[in-house]
């Protein structure tokens, strides 16, 4: 593949036939191969599910609700410690668990 030397917006017609002509190509996949055991890998590192990581035995998203006044309030303190909502959350009741002795 060719390289552009300026995005497809600032070409004229004649440059952005050339740059596009690949396109225009029937039965492409003759050119395909089998991937590398490299281009294999990082396939399956693009294709894996994004997420949060695992910690302990993984998350579960519950629903809760939560006065309006007291999660305004807690979203400032998460905000001034700079750690997201559910941090500060899973701060608490592990705070609770350890004071009732369950952890």
């Amino acid at each position: 593949m060719k390289k552009r030397n300026k995005p497809y917006w600032e070409m004229n017609a004649d440059e952005l036939a050339e740059a596009t002509a690949e396109f225009d190509q029937s039965m492409v996949i003759d050119k395909f191969r089998p991937p590398t055991p490299a281009e294999r890998a990082e396939w399956e590192r693009f294709r894996r599910k994004l997420g949060r990581p695992r910690r302990g035995r993984g998350a579960k998203v519950v629903s809760v609700s939560i006065e309006r006044g007291l999660l305004e309030r807690s979203d400032a303190l998460a905000r001034k410690l700079g750690i997201p909502r559910a941090a500060l959350i899973e701060k608490g009741l592990r705070a609770a668990l350890i004071i009732d002795g369950g952890e």
